[in-house]
């Protein structure tokens, strides 16, 4: 089944107001803007942020605000949950975690999604004795945080070959000192995550490396994470809440049909922030179906992954759960 962004957020406490028949495309703008702060992740750029920087939130009552950077998914759920900023983004796993664990989030429109052209890879040097995943037992392997996509990847990895969950050794490495300390041996094999196209391409620039696996090749093709929103932020701005979705979708769109001009602003957003802006050329765009759909799939195949796992009581979350709550509304 997919789901649309309307039906995604058809069910949270925006529904009534905004999805009502006969309402135009965008909802009218709040009396201001509303302040959307985020954590942004260096190297890339969220869906929301290339929206921003086209302009197509001008007029629409949505005002982002860069909080700083977040070093992954969790970091930047506690944010959320904390009140920090009002935007999260994490694995889909992450997010099933943090709702399950009592946080009234929305997925409001997938982040990435993993795919033949957009993959998190793990590399090796040319000359490692690591052929496969069957070799990765016993081996160290970067991950930019643990708890999040790369860790959860490496787990289904593992456990593809009958092996368990930690059988392999995962350290926390900053996604600028990943070829680093791959080069250096410090590490076995260096996982780059979809989100780091940058670096990667950078890694495989410069020679002596080679992918051992990728995560669509564990985990097929489906949604690489999700932005969060919460629930009470929802339901207090609900035409922003709305508008915000939208417009991110908008743009991950645009960069599909403009890959090349969505690369010059990638370049722009990342000196403007301080970092490498020549690191652009090698990013492989957010990944995501046309009009940032959604299928059960991005969400049951991580509560089947948990709930096997222990992590997750069978049956306390499904899709529906998660994209929506059905029979809420907004109240005036």
């Amino acid at each position: 089944m997919k789901i649309t962004r309307r039906t995604l957020l058809a069910g949270a406490p925006l529904a009534a107001g905004i999805f009502a028949a006969g309402l135009p495309r965008f909802a009218f703008a709040e009396a201001g803007p509303v302040k959307f702060r985020y954590l942004a992740s260096r190297g890339s750029i969220s869906a929301h942020e290339l929206a921003d920087e086209l302009g197509y939130f001008k007029g629409l009552g949505v005002e982002l605000e860069n909080a700083g950077y977040a070093a992954g998914g969790p970091e930047s759920l506690f944010a959320l949950s904390s009140g920090s900023v009002d935007i999260g983004s994490a694995a889909t796993a992450a997010v099933i975690n943090s709702i399950s664990g009592g946080n009234d989030f929305v997925a409001a429109y997938p982040s990435n999604g993993i795919n033949k052209d957009v993959k998190s890879v793990f590399y090796v040097l040319e000359d490692s004795p690591i052929k496969s995943i069957a070799d990765i037992a016993g081996k160290t392997i970067s991950v930019n945080t643990l708890g999040a996509h790369l860790d959860y990847t490496v787990r289904e990895a593992l456990h593809s070959f009958g092996l368990p969950p930690d059988a392999a050794n995962l350290v926390v490495v900053p996604g600028p000192q990943l070829e680093q300390t791959l080069r250096s041996r410090q590490v076995d094999i260096a996982g780059l995550g979809y989100w780091q196209a940058t670096f990667a391409g950078a890694l495989v620039a410069n020679g002596g490396v080679r992918g051992v696996f990728n995560d669509t090749d564990v985990l097929g093709e489906l949604a690489g994470g999700f932005v969060v929103l919460r629930r009470d932020f929802i339901a207090a701005h609900p035409d922003a809440a709305r508008n915000f979705v939208e417009q991110s979708a908008r743009a991950a769109d645009w960069s599909q049909q403009n890959p090349d001009e969505a690369r010059k602003v990638l370049a722009n957003i990342l000196n403007k922030r301080g970092e490498n802006g020549d690191l652009a050329r090698y990013w492989t765009g957010f990944g995501l179906r046309e009009g940032a759909e959604v299928t059960d799939r991005d969400i049951d195949f991580w509560v089947a992954v948990l709930e096997r796992d222990g992590r997750l009581a069978k049956g306390k979350l499904k899709a529906a759960d998660i994209l929506y709550r059905p029979g809420e509304t907004k109240t005036n």
